[in-house]
């Protein structure tokens, strides 16, 4: 079993900046791509920034220049350092490890983390 832990969320005012920490623990062999989602209330969820175990990084327009993704393959865990913060950027911020793969002969599964809220006040 692979279990995704988030921590780092928490009330920030509007210009803070927070730091979102996602561990991945269990029998892992390797993992594709890393992301964050976030879900603000009554919207969709969507996608803020991913990483590949290469390094290749895609943003969101909205959090450009203001948020960056880094990983520790060594430690299957991703961060998200935000600075900047509006309050628009309120939501619940899900981590996401894609193509995760037990052994060198499994395939790539898709794990969610239970998420972590960020509040950011005016």
């Amino acid at each position: 079993q692979v279990q995704l832990v988030e921590s780092g969320g928490g009330l920030v005012q509007a210009g803070g900046s927070l730091r979102l920490s996602c561990a991945a623990s269990g029998s892992i062999y390797s993992i594709n791509r890393m992301g964050w989602y976030r879900q603000a209330p009554g919207k969709q969820r969507y996608l803020v920034a991913s990483i590949t175990s290469a390094g290749i990084t895609n943003y969101a327009d909205s959090v450009k220049g203001r948020f960056a993704i880094s990983r520790d393959n060594a430690k299957n865990t991703v961060y998200l350092q935000m600075n900047s913060l509006k309050p628009e950027d309120t939501a619940v911020y899900y981590c996401n490890a894609n193509g995760v793969r037990r052994s060198i002969h499994s395939g790539g599964m898709d794990y969610w983390g239970k998420g972590t809220l960020v509040t950011v006040s005016s």
